[in-house]
C-alpha cells in the first residue's frame, strides 16, 4: 500500500486508518524543530500531486479489510497543501466513516480551506505559540505564514465548522514552556472556542537537537488553561497529583477544568477520587467525549 498505514492505536483517537499524501517525501510549509522528520525548506507548493482516485481506491480496499476508529487524512508534510483536497474529501465522505485531518493550521485563513475542512468530523490544528518570536522558533514557517493571520483564521472557521475542532500545543524545553506563553494562549483559546486542547511534548526522535519536558511539566502548564477540555496524552507514569480536594473544590474545578478519564485515573488521590466517584453516583457530572475521548464535567 501507497498511501495507506495502519490502523494504529492512536493515543488521542482511538484506532486509526491513516492516509498519507505525500508517502514519498516531505512537503511542508513549516520545518518544526521538534518534527520527526528530517529537516527540510519549508514550501508552499505541492509538487507532483498523486490522482485522486488512486489514493481513494487504496483507501476503499483498506476500508473493507480494516477495523477502526477513525479515517485520518494527513501527510509527510501538512495536508492541506495538497491541491485536490476538497475533491478527496469528497469521495472519502461516501465511505461513511468518521474522518479527521491532522493540519499545522497554516492555511486556515484560506477560504477553500475552511470550506474543505468544514465537511470532516474531527479537524486537528496545531497552536503551539502565539508570540511571533516564539512561533517563528518553534514552527519555523514558510516566508509571509503569519501567526496572528493563523489565529484570525481558527477563529473564523470555528464560526462555521460544526464538527468537533481540537487544538494541539506542543511543548519544547525552553521554548513555548513558559507560564507567560501559556496565558496568551489561554486568552486566544478563549476566542477560537474549541471542542478539546491537547498538551504535548515531543514523543519520537525530533529533527533538530531539542527536549521535551516532564508529563508533570505539562500538567503545571495546563493550569494556566481556563474552561476547556483539556487533553494530555502520555505513555509514562504520572506523578502529578491533584490531592485532598473538599466536594465543593472538585466541583469548582470541573466546572472550569473537566477532567479527562485519563486524568481521573492518573492525577486524582484517593481521598479526591472517592468524592469523584461519589459525584458520579449522585449524578452531578456530565460525561463529554470529544475526538473519541470521555471528558467529566460539573454542571453549571
Amino acid at each position: 500500500m501507497k498511501y495507506i498505514f495502519g490502523p494504529v492505536a492512536s493515543r488521542r483517537f482511538g484506532m486509526s486508518l491513516g492516509i498519507d499524501l505525500s508517502p514519498d517525501k516531505k512537503r511542508c510549509n513549516f520545518d518544526c524543530i521538534y518534527c520527526e522528520l528530517s529537516p527540510a525548506k519549508p514550501v508552499n507548493n505541492y509538487d507532483n500531486p498523486p490522482k485522486v482516485d488512486d489514493i481513494f481506491n487504496e483507501v476503499k480496499d483498506a476500508v473493507q479489510k480494516y477495523q477502526f476508529d477513525v479515517l485520518t487524512v494527513t501527510s509527510n508534510g501538512e495536508p492541506t497543501l495538497y491541491p485536490y483536497l476538497d475533491e478527496l474529501i469528497g469521495k472519502l465522505k461516501t465511505l461513511n466513516k468518521k474522518l479527521l485531518i491532522l493540519s499545522n493550521s497554516s492555511t486556515i485563513m484560506k477560504k477553500e480551506i475552511q470550506n474543505s475542512l468544514k465537511k470532516l468530523d474531527i479537524v486537528k490544528l496545531s497552536l503551539d505559540a502565539v508570540s511571533p518570536n516564539i512561533f517563528k522558533k518553534i514552527d519555523r514557517p514558510a516566508k509571509g505564514i503569519d501567526i496572528e493571520k493563523i489565529i484570525k483564521g481558527m477563529i473564523e472557521f470555528r464560526k462555521i465548522y460544526k464538527g468537533e475542532l481540537i487544538i494541539e500545543i506542543l511543548v519544547v524545553k525552553g521554548i513555548n514552556d513558559k507560564d507567560e506563553e501559556f496565558k496568551k494562549l489561554n486568552k486566544v483559546l478563549a476566542d477560537i472556542k474549541p471542542d478539546r486542547v491537547d498538551i504535548s511534548t515531543i514523543d519520537r526522535p525530533p529533527a533538530y537537537n531539542v527536549e521535551g519536558v516532564s508529563i508533570e511539566k505539562l500538567f503545571e502548564l495546563a493550569e494556566n488553561i481556563k474552561n476547556q477540555n483539556i487533553f494530555i496524552p502520555t505513555r509514562d507514569k504520572i506523578n502529578y497529583k491533584i490531592e485532598n480536594l473538599t466536594k465543593e473544590e472538585l466541583i469548582e474545578t470541573l466546572k472550569k477544568r473537566p477532567f479527562s478519564e485519563s486524568d481521573v485515573k492518573n492525577i486524582l488521590d484517593e481521598h479526591t477520587l472517592k468524592i469523584f466517584n461519589d459525584l458520579i453516583k449522585e449524578n452531578m457530572l456530565e460525561e463529554i467525549w470529544v475526538g473519541g475521548v470521555k471528558f467529566y464535567k460539573a454542571y453549571v
